[in-house]
């Protein structure tokens, strides 16, 4: 074969495995391992930008004001009605959510398909004894930083946010719960 066609396959193939596994990345169900951790860096207005700044829409359609969490500690979950792992991991959230309610709060932030399926996950895995918000058009996950499902942004009181990329089980979600009431 020429060496400049060579050079053009690999290239390409380079290329398509590259756009492969971005495409991976975006769309599969993250793995239950940590794939990192990072803070949360808002850009321009604080009071706008501060991690519970956003409103959202409940998959019930109620409008949702996230300054509502302000000033004390919130786990965001973050999931996809059609996600493997968060159906998995779905029972160890809602027995972490139940024993750390009214100290910690979690919110779930459906993403990543129709509403009617995000309202049936909920119902399907019991993980309606907390309020979980739709996010449609991708802004909360672009918002903290979410490229995968399941993560986790966890918020303390004082509105320090930190992003768990990938599954946690409840041992691991009980761990950081205590760390957040600790403060």
């Amino acid at each position: 074969m020429h060496p400049a066609r060579s050079q053009r396959r690999s290239g390409l193939l380079t290329v398509a495995t590259v756009v492969t596994a971005l495409a991976l990345v975006v769309t599969a169900c993250g793995s239950s391992e940590q794939l990192s951790t990072s803070d949360y860096q808002p850009a321009g207005d604080a009071a706008s930008d501060a991690p519970l700044g956003f409103t959202a829409t409940t998959l019930d359609g109620a409008p949702f004001e996230a300054t509502s969490l302000s000033g004390r500690p919130v786990v965001l979950w973050f999931w996809a009605p059609w996600c493997t792992v968060c159906r998995a991991e779905a029972p160890d959230v809602t027995a972490v959510a139940a024993e750390f309610e009214g100290r910690v709060t979690f919110l779930g932030i459906a993403g990543l398909g129709p509403v009617s399926d995000m309202q049936a996950f909920v119902a399907e895995t019991g993980t309606s004894g907390f309020e979980h918000v739709a996010d449609l058009d991708g802004q909360l996950w672009q918002r903290f930083g979410v490229v995968a499902q399941p993560a986790f942004v966890f918020i303390d009181g004082d509105g320090a946010a930190e992003l768990y990329a990938g599954g946690l089980d409840a041992e691991q979600l009980r761990d950081v719960a205590d760390e957040l009431v600790a403060g």
